[in-house]
């Protein structure tokens, strides 16, 4: 019997073995799929060719003034262009109060891709034009709305092509796309009567206590607003940093890492009350505002909110470079 015993045992000890190695070896391929499933996916190249026609259609409206016709063609261009990428596109339409008292009929345009995913990224910029010139040096230029390329047209512009670019590849992140309305209805410097608190971003403040989707969370936003002016700089505006402070760090390493440097200045700007102020107030969703920044006395270029901002101020490199580090960001994130 133990003469006996011993090759069974070896026998049993042999495909114990191979049975533990053929464990192993599946655990091991398990891994490695695994692994594979976290390989970042092929980051898109921004085109800043179709970004700068995407501005320039929506500057060849008109300013679009809430309540216009150039604003009600325009909507109807969003919803149209998003649909044409295959991507489920809604209008938020709110009641929204001005300045002045007078009721608003706000529409902000959503667009979202991979609703199925839980883990979701936030982008926005604002669609609407100033109904003034109020920064102009011509006082008979005051009540002129502006073309708005750059102060709204740019972003849009910007997140439309990585709509885009996501239509031929989606990432392994939800995205939703917000443009805002009445972003830039605020108080003019001109108005003599009494006004109210918090005039600006109406149509983000809407959103953000009535969100399209019930209970909307994003793991973190991205405001793009003025974004298209040659040879702009985007500071750390400093309500980005107070509210998401990790998050201006990812973009601006990014943008680093791509060598886009010269642009990202890693310094300080300033408090720039926006739309993203009111997502992280009232959404709680950590969000970043890049906007252009500069030296001055506005804080911004001295096409500011006057008749000048148009599409001579919009360059493809600025576009390039803003619309490549948020692709950046979705696909390797």
């Amino acid at each position: 019997m133990k003469k006996m015993l011993l090759p069974l045992l070896t026998l049993f000890l042999f495909c114990s073995c191979g049975l533990n190695k053929a464990k192993a070896t599946e655990e091991t391929v398990k891994s490695e799929k695994s692994v594979e499933q976290k390989v970042p996916l092929v980051v898109p190249v921004f085109d800043a060719d179709s970004a700068y026609l995407f501005v320039a259609q929506q500057v060849a409206f008109g300013p679009r003034v809430p309540e216009s016709k150039a604003h009600a063609r325009c909507t109807d261009y969003f919803v149209s262009a998003f649909s044409r990428f295959g991507v489920k596109t809604q209008v938020q339409q709110g009641v929204v109060e001005r300045f002045d008292g007078k009721i608003i009929k706000a529409k902000n345009i959503i667009a979202s891709f991979n609703e199925a995913e839980k883990r979701r990224i936030l982008l926005c910029a604002h669609w609407d034009s100033r109904p003034y010139s109020d920064n102009d040096s011509d006082e008979a230029n005051w009540y002129k709305p502006i073309l708005g390329a750059n102060d709204g047209a740019s972003g849009c512009g910007v997140l439309m092509e990585l709509a885009r670019q996501i239509s031929f590849a989606k990432p392994n992140i939800g995205v939703d796309i917000v443009l805002f309305d009445m972003e830039d209805s605020g108080t003019p410097q001109f108005f003599q009567g009494q006004t109210k608190q918090h005039t600006w971003c109406l149509g983000s403040q809407y959103w953000a206590q009535t969100p399209h989707v019930k209970n909307y969370r994003a793991e973190y936003g991205i405001l793009l607003d003025m974004v298209g002016a040659k040879d702009a700089m985007f500071y750390k505006e400093r309500y980005s940093v107070h509210y998401a402070a990790l998050v201006v760090d990812k973009i601006w390493q990014c943008a680093e890492r791509l060598g886009y440097g010269n642009y990202f200045i890693n310094e300080l700007g300033g408090y720039i009350i926006d739309d993203h102020y009111y997502i992280n107030e009232l959404a709680g969703i950590p969000m970043v505002d890049i906007i252009q920044y500069c030296p001055s006395e506005s804080g911004f270029g001295d096409y500011w909110h006057t008749q000048n901002d148009d599409m001579d101020i919009i360059d493809k490199n600025t576009l390039k470079v803003i619309g490549q580090t948020l692709l950046e960001l979705i696909y390797q994130n």
